[in-house]
């Protein structure tokens, strides 16, 4: 293997392993209204242990690596990648399953920027996002033929879903991006800057989860309440605090969990790892105590 090939490698893997960073990142957060997150350590609240989520996590690796891997070497968003890609994903769900299961969406979300950001080194995020929306754009021609939760949500309701996100060029992962640096420069120390980003996200994304278990009547109280959050000041002000416990409370006692933003929230935390200008990186590091007065 030659030093150029070794250094491909070593940057395929790298952006994996920001992406991954990015995944056990969100994880981290507490509390993440409805969503799993450190205080479910045994499945308390959103019958996900949290735990297990950070260990799947871990399997998504080797098949991030390969669609970056795939996706320098074809060297342009084709349908033949995304046909390519499609494979990558389902062989990785299966490696995920085997590890506990989950992040099928953070996987979507992932898979498609980190192959974006191989084709276009050192691109700003709003390119990396326009490429995977060139990238989603092709049919996967060798995907099952079966509906899911979230197409037949989309069918019924008309919600984007993951794919229509996708095709969008990832919206709802710019804005989290906005928000998560317009928190910062306002002084919110990094656990709320990103708690404010993903209910950036939950106040306007149709979540076709959300959509199956609560309704459109359910959908919209929850994006009212994260919004209700965000007016209140912020995660990082008393009155957002206490209306982020409000909300935490009401979804966890309904069962409801908006959990089409966390995927989105990953996609801005994997983004804003590479830098504003692209360059490769690692995730920032997840803070021991995610927020006041909750340890993981």
């Amino acid at each position: 293997m030659t030093g150029t090939q070794h250094g491909d490698d070593r940057e395929d893997e790298a952006l994996a392993r920001a992406a991954v960073d990015a995944l056990i990142g969100q994880l981290a957060l507490a509390p993440k209204p409805g969503l799993p997150d450190p205080r479910d350590l045994t499945a308390r609240a959103t019958r996900r242990d949290h735990g297990a989520l950070r260990w799947s996590a871990r399997a998504l690796l080797p098949g991030l690596t390969a669609m970056a891997a795939t996706a320098r070497r074809t060297g342009e968003p084709s349908a033949r990648l995304r046909t390519d890609l499609g494979a990558i994903g389902r062989s990785t769900e299966h490696t995920v399953a085997l590890a506990g299961g989950g992040h099928r969406g953070a996987l979507w979300t992932l898979g498609l920027l980190v192959a974006a950001a191989a084709l276009r080194p050192g691109a700003t995020p709003a390119t990396t996002t326009a490429v995977a929306k060139q990238l989603a754009a092709h049919p996967d021609r060798r995907a099952p033929r079966r509906p899911t939760r979230g197409s037949t949500m989309s069918a019924r309701y008309g919600a984007a879903g993951a794919r229509g996100e996708a095709r969008a060029g990832f919206p709802h992962v710019r804005r989290a991006l906005t928000a998560l640096t317009g928190s910062r420069a306002q002084g919110a120390p990094e656990p709320q800057a990103r708690l404010d980003a993903l209910l950036t996200v939950m106040s306007t994304l149709q979540d076709t989860e959300l959509l199956y278990t609560a309704g459109p009547v359910g959908l919209r109280r929850v994006q009212a309440g994260a919004r209700g959050v965000l007016e209140a000041g912020g995660t990082a002000t008393r009155p957002g605090t206490e209306a982020l416990s409000a909300l935490d409370t009401e979804l966890t006692n309904r069962a409801w969990s908006p959990s089409g933003s966390a995927p989105l929230l990953a996609g801005a935390l994997f983004l804003d790892a590479l830098g504003g200008s692209g360059a490769r990186g690692t995730a920032r590091p997840a803070p021991t105590h995610p927020h006041p007065g909750i340890s993981p």
